[in-house]
């Protein structure tokens, strides 16, 4: 369906994060999947429809892997797409990345109290990394007719480079954190050259209609712009940019299926020898180790649990899968410590022979082995501070197939909005928050067999096909 609808166009994607990179283990080379909604939903995508995803080449082995043309067939045991992987010095890494998207727009987009930063060096090597990725667009365009989909905060530029050169390309970025009030965005140095960027494209996406509201809002405010509210476009110096929302979702059948394959049966079965301190309730946390995940909260929670109810010592392990990120950035830095500090000062306080309450991995892992702790779990918990949707809610409730688990999630994330039959929770309440894991757990399973199973008919209604579909629909009309 996806396929017949970019019928006649070249396809392409372009990302900050490659969907997989190629390490070093060894001698030996090894293949991973990135962690994180962007390619949980893209990749899907792309294997239906074939194209091309143009993104920054991070493994150290991805050089060693790519043909003259800097590309490699992914995925690797069934190949349907392009990967076009671009390379960045470190001080481009270092400006680009770690500097301007991840100290300034990323702060200045969530609501966690974390005052943006803002260096016009970094800036500058953002403007150069955006015209980079352009101009690998407009390589592989050439005269063809083209679609380029643009993903999230990294790339605020790209569109405008794209359109100078070659106005006959067709544009879209999706946004995939939240957007910030108008009072909050003003303060960005920056904040005309980003709102251009952005208005270069044909359509601009966001999870859920309040962001789109806001970034209405910003274009009355910000710049000369014509706002039409009924229609939700900005007609900017000349050119309408369609605004829309459309949340985010899963191949909600292929996590079902991969959850049931053998080996991750195999894997759950191994789970309690891995799994140090013995157990009898499991709650599980799979987060990219980020400020705004609310993890500390999470291990808050845990502790006054354990405190209110001490009949679940010695019963309840909560087991955290967190990928390490942006380590570069200081505050990053002095986060994991503070998780780190709070998870031993949790397991001290109630230690007792082999059981302490808290697992911490921050090691890199393997798909099938996040599926085995998602089927595994009683509890999977989700507590962002502030999250434009957060798929590995929906991953875990896909993944259930034996509606064993339960899921709480925060309040502050795009899911919450879909996923009613959840444990909802404001993270930052952590009386209430340690109330909500007792409740999960004592919830009976005839009702968690029909909350799991409302939540699994939604997701399935609203799966990534239909979601880069609708898209696709909406630029189709243009």
């Amino acid at each position: 369906m996806l396929k017949q609808k970019l019928e006649g166009y070249q396809f392409m994607v372009v990302s900050n994060r490659e969907p997989y990179s190629h390490e070093y283990e060894g001698r030996k080379i090894k293949c991973f999947k990135a962690i994180g909604g962007l390619v949980t939903a893209l990749d899907s995508v792309l294997q239906s429809t074939g194209g091309t995803w143009i993104a920054y080449g991070s493994g150290d082995a991805d050089k060693d892997v790519v043909d003259k043309n800097d590309i490699v067939r992914m995925p690797v045991n069934n190949p349907r797409y392009n990967l076009k992987r671009i390379w960045l010095t470190k001080e481009e890494e270092n400006d680009f990345y770690y500097g301007y998207s991840n100290q300034a727009l990323w702060p200045l987009c969530h609501i966690v109290y974390r005052q943006p930063l803002f260096n016009v060096s970094h800036y500058n090597t953002y403007l150069n990394v955006n015209k980079k990725f352009a101009a690998a667009v407009l390589d592989i365009a050439g005269k063809e007719k083209s679609f380029v989909w643009t993903q999230d905060y990294q790339m605020c530029l790209v569109a405008k480079f794209i359109k100078e050169a070659n106005p006959g390309i067709i544009t879209a970025l999706f946004w995939h954190i939240p957007w910030p009030n108008p009072e909050v965005f003003r303060i960005c140095p920056q904040k005309i050259e980003i709102m251009e960027g952005l208005l270069s494209n044909d359509l601009l996406g966001f999870h859920i209609h309040y962001h789109c509201h806001r970034f209405l809002e910003a274009c009355e405010q910000e710049i000369e712009a014509k706002v039409q509210w009924e229609e939700m476009s900005v007609t900017y110096k000349g050119h309408t940019t369609l605004v829309r929302p459309f949340p985010i979702s899963i191949d909600t059948q292929n996590v079902a299926s991969q959850a049931n394959l053998h080996f991750v049966k195999n894997e759950i079965d191994n789970l309690p020898d891995e799994i140090d301190p013995p157990y009898e309730i499991l709650a599980v946390g799979v987060d990219r180790i980020d400020y705004t995940k609310g993890i500390v909260e999470k291990l808050y929670a845990i502790d006054r649990f354990l405190e209110k109810y001490p009949q679940y010592q010695g019963r309840f392990v909560f087991f955290q899968q967190g990928a390490l990120s942006r380590l570069h950035i200081k505050y990053y830095k002095e986060y994991i410590d503070r998780i780190q500090a709070l998870t031993e000062e949790i397991n001290w306080k109630y230690r007792c022979g082999k059981w302490y309450p808290i697992v911490l991995n921050n090691r890199r892992t393997e798909y099938y082995r996040q599926l085995a702790l998602y089927r595994a779990a009683d509890i999977c918990i989700v507590s962002s501070l502030h999250d434009g949707m957060n798929l590995v809610s929906k991953e875990f409730v896909a993944s259930n197939t034996d509606f064993k688990g339960m899921l709480i999630l925060s309040k502050f994330t795009g899911a919450s909005r879909e996923l009613k039959e959840a444990i909802l929770i404001n993270p930052y309440d952590i009386e209430n928050f340690a109330d909500s894991i007792k409740e999960a757990i004592e919830l009976s399973q005839d009702e968690k067999t029909s909350r799991v199973k409302k939540m699994q008919e939604t997701i399935e209604e609203n799966n990534v096909y239909k979601w880069a579909g609708k898209f696709i629909e909406n630029l189709a009309k243009l």
